[in-house]
């Protein structure tokens, strides 16, 4: 893993300071450590100059490699003009909700200054990503692509392959991401997406090279800003492995539905003529379709990619939907802990509470908004976790999101749902628009136990998989119809729930999950961070002693 640091004496510094900040992590964890400068940059992936986000230079950011229980020490420099967070998409931050890199948990970088993450991968494998949560940075990159191995002694069931590629893929617009931003603050709709990207680049621009007969793991993530995309391999079946953390049974598949925020592991076997095969990637659900390519290069091709890309699926929703159900888990494997994923039996649980979300959109003062349960976000001057630590009252109502959809008119607040912890809760996503909706959560992993068409009713339960139903961080739901979550609130904190549809998320669609405990034991959460940054009402307070 490379180390970015500038002279001994700034390692001696960040040491220290590590040393001093998880003093509770048992000293067998390894530390990896990076040096990220965040700066603007010329970048042309669909042929036009725009400003991009580069990290450390690069578009898409630098890929994390860690192990289980690593602790990723981060430390970012904004250089752009403008304040900047990146947020973990899929890491649970377990007990540490302050580091989760969203404005609610996490005051922004100024412009000129410095924050270093310092986040443990605890309990965790598999595929992931990070990005830029402020604004709408994530329109210009910044992103990239974070992996958790499992440690050298649990089992994964499946051989090594012969290599590991990350595999970002997303709808992607020419304009600046201030001038999108402009548009969604006039309280206007983006316009339809230019393009698709791979990894970074346009139109044949991605080249993945293998060597007949090996096989090759790919880490398939959806980074973009709305739509659900297919991906598929000339020639090839894709052999999926692992889903944001689980391994699954391994089902293959010829194309896989990739909605916004998901990650996913094939493995793909190079056991065909040696030659170039398109990497196809296509939108779902809409019209037009976009599709851009890549190549899958034979080390000994004997000859360059030729004819017609493979067509995929376009607008059918049965065959994603279906494909979606047959997603399980793998029983018998192991996890970050060498105990079989089945051995938590979430079907024997009874659920506490259900909750229920509808997505709403319409006008507000004559402005598009999006909301949950008619309630459309919007950030405090106070990041909600620092109101909750220091006792700051008026940031925020806790409860000021109700548990159901009462069918009311949109209308604007800074929306915190309280929940207990170690709650064991149900979560209906109820859809009732013509569109698919994605919806993520920070901190946690949910099984999704159900999804059909329709309106959900308690005798929807009766079609639940509660047996080996697939866990992970972000869902689909699909037009019309529903998507059924458990959830164990193990992780104190307060938690991003949000779109993944970035303008809608911006314009509201989203709240924060309050996991709520009276406890001050650092066994149910970490202090706050002693470099954590401090601003809005939270500004002059201090945070702790070293």
């Amino acid at each position: 893993m490379p180390l970015y640091l500038a002279g001994g004496a700034a390692l001696t510094a960040l040491l220290c300071l590590t040393a001093s900040l998880f003093a509770f992590v048992a000293a067998e964890d390894p530390y990896r450590f990076f040096n990220w400068n965040v700066t603007y940059g010329d970048i042309y992936p669909l042929g036009v100059r725009q400003q991009g986000i580069l990290i450390n230079g690069q578009f898409p950011g630098p890929d994390i490699h860690s192990v289980t229980n690593d602790n990723l020490i981060i430390n970012v420099f904004n250089s752009l003009d403008e304040p900047f967070l990146l947020s973990w998409n899929g890491i649970q931050n377990r007990r540490n909700s302050f580091v989760d890199g969203v404005y609610g948990t996490t005051c922004p970088i100024p412009p000129g200054k410095n924050f270093t993450y310092m986040l443990q991968v605890k309990d965790q494998i598999g595929s992931f990503y990070y990005f830029p949560s402020l604004q709408f940075h994530k329109a210009a990159g910044g992103f990239g692509g974070i992996r958790i191995l499992s440690r050298p002694r649990i089992p994964v069931p499946f051989p090594d392959p012969a290599g590991d590629y990350t595999v970002l893929i997303g709808d992607w617009y020419k304009a600046n991401h201030t001038n999108l931003k402009a548009i969604l603050d006039r309280g206007k709709k983006l316009p339809f997406p230019d393009g698709i990207l791979i990894n970074g680049r346009g139109p044949g621009g991605a080249y993945f090279n293998v060597e007949q007969g090996k096989t090759y793991r790919l880490r398939i993530s959806n980074v973009g800003l709305q739509n659900s995309l297919n991906f598929r391999i000339q020639g090839h079946t894709l052999k999926l492995v692992e889903v944001e953390g689980t391994h699954t049974l391994q089902t293959t598949f010829s194309s896989l539905d990739v909605h916004a925020g998901q990650s996913y592991s094939v493995l793909v076997t190079a056991d065909q003529p040696a030659q170039e095969y398109y990497v196809v990637v296509s939108t779902r659900f809409t019209s037009p379709i976009l599709t851009t390519t890549g190549v899958l290069h034979y080390s000994n091709s004997a000859g360059q990619v030729s004819g017609p890309p493979p067509g995929g699926p376009t607008i059918q929703i049965d065959w994603s939907l279906n494909q979606a159900r047959s997603i399980r888990t793998n029983l018998t494997a192991s996890g970050p802990r060498p105990n079989p994923q089945g051995s938590y039996h979430y079907g024997l649980i009874n659920t506490t509470r259900t909750i229920r979300l509808q997505n709403s959109a319409g006008q507000v003062n004559g402005k598009q908004r999006y909301a949950v349960n008619s309630v459309s976000f919007i950030p405090a001057d106070t990041p909600l976790k620092l109101a909750d630590y220091f006792q700051i009252g008026g940031v925020y109502r806790p409860g000021s999101i109700a548990n159901n959809p009462y069918g009311g008119g949109i209308y604007i607040d800074t929306s915190v749902m309280n929940t207990d912890y170690r709650a064991f809760i149900e979560i209906v996503f109820e859809n009732p628009e013509d569109l698919i909706q994605s919806w993520h959560l920070d901190g946690y992993s949910f099984w999704v136990v159900g999804m059909d068409g329709g309106q959900w009713t308690t005798a929807s339960r009766n079609q639940y998989n509660l047996r080996d139903a697939v866990a992970r961080c972000t869902t689909q739901v699909y037009p019309k119809s529903w998507t059924a979550i458990y959830l164990a609130l193990d992780n104190v904190g307060m938690w991003n729930l949000r779109s993944e549809f970035w303008a809608r998320q911006y314009l509201g669609q989203q709240f924060y999950l309050r996991v709520y405990t009276t406890s001050t034991s650092l066994r149910d959460e970490y202090p706050i961070p002693k470099n954590a940054l401090l601003c809005g009402r939270a500004q002059g307070r201090h945070t702790r002693p070293f």
